[in-house]
């Protein structure tokens, strides 16, 4: 028999779960705003892209970092739930080496985009610390064997 972990308001079942889901998406935008605050709000520096087949520069802004955020929260969010659907007795250990290695790859997308070495920096530091927060948080809720 497959049992998830109660959310941290002791809270079991699915809604509980789902609930701690949610916040843990939620955490990942919060965490990446955070840094986007800090990095191009308080130190100045300018999160540009190159976009597009002429690679034009393109300014990251806040809605794209949240967008980009919950979307990543809700594709783990989903993998995780596909893995504990179709293999319900390995997704605990399978599903935080399968999010970290994404996180790893995705890291490609700041060195290959950012236009300075500043944005390549925060955008790196954007992808680790949604990244992080969600298999930290998701992994909580996973299924156990």
């Amino acid at each position: 028999m497959v049992t998830a972990n109660p959310s941290r308001d002791g809270e079991s079942g699915a809604s509980g779960i789902r609930r701690a889901r949610i916040l843990a998406v939620l955490a990942g935008a919060v965490a990446a705003l955070v840094v986007w605050l800090v990095a191009a709000q308080l130190a100045g520096v300018h999160l540009d892209v190159r976009t597009g087949s002429d690679h034009h520069e393109q300014r990251v802004g806040a809605g794209a970092v949240l967008g980009a955020s919950v979307v990543a929260g809700l594709a783990a969010w989903g993998s995780l739930a596909a893995l504990e659907r179709w293999a319900p007795a390995r997704a605990n250990r399978t599903w935080p080496g399968l999010a970290l290695t994404v996180l790893a790859l995705s890291l490609a997308g700041p060195f290959g985009l950012g236009v300075t070495t500043g944005a390549k920096v925060v955008l790196v530091c954007l992808h680790l610390v949604t990244g992080l927060v969600l298999v930290a948080g998701l992994r909580r809720t996973a299924a156990r064997p």
